[in-house]
């Protein structure tokens, strides 16, 4: 038997980054190399995903609870504030971003959000930080979402009007980015791809302890 005490409670909300918001419908062990483990069984509502993960990995996948409203609405003020200018380089760029992404606060992804929709609006964003920014953006308005008890669509107005104290319009979209941004020798950073799509690698139960029903 497994001597691991969960932190989190079943039914309880986790934010898993770089996955998304999601919900611990079941803790229960199972066999992984002669050892028992303690899972926790996470259903992902963004990606329609059940995902096991070891309870042990959690701090280590940075895997956490919802922020408290006080929280959620100073990540959401944040937003707003003024900020130094990132680089212009966007291969550094989406390396700064992903290591938030990775580390996974609030405040981390509000960050991100702030840095790239600015970003955007000096130039088209490369495929990989289009990407980067929407996964940063769905993450950040899910857990606002559930911290303030408010509907998606109103947290997405709520973050819309901190990036655009003007007013511009809601429907207003990002520029879509051209494929001549992502040309070949940009190619070594598409590996890093996954880092904010599917559930990896490091959460099947062939490679480290943990797998997707």
């Amino acid at each position: 038997m497994s001597n691991e005490k969960p932190t989190f409670k079943v039914d309880q909300k986790i934010v898993y980054p770089s996955q998304g918001v999601g919900k611990i419908v079941e803790i229960k062990e199972r066999k992984f190399k002669d050892e028992m483990i303690l899972y926790y069984v996470i259903y992902l509502e963004v990606s329609d995903m059940t995902v096991l993960v070891p309870v042990k990995r959690c701090d280590e996948l940075g895997i956490r609870a919802i922020v408290s409203p006080e929280e959620a609405q100073k990540a959401l003020d944040m937003i707003g504030e003024e900020f130094e200018p990132v680089t212009t380089d966007w291969k550094l760029r989406y390396q700064m971003n992903l290591e938030l992404l990775k580390k996974g606060s609030v405040q981390d992804i509000a960050t991100i959000v702030r840095c790239l929709y600015h970003r955007s609006k000096i130039k088209e964003l490369p495929i990989l930080e289009r990407k980067l920014y929407d996964s940063a953006k769905k993450l950040l308005e899910d857990e606002i979402s559930f911290a303030l008890s408010k509907s998606p669509k109103e947290v997405e107005a709520l973050i819309h009007a901190k990036l655009e104290p003007l007013g511009l319009s809601r429907d207003s979209k990002l520029p879509q980015s051209d494929d001549d941004d992502f040309d070949d020798e940009n190619s070594d950073f598409m590996d890093d791809e996954d880092e904010v799509g599917e559930v990896d690698d490091m959460d099947k139960d062939d490679d480290d302890e943990g797998d997707e029903e």
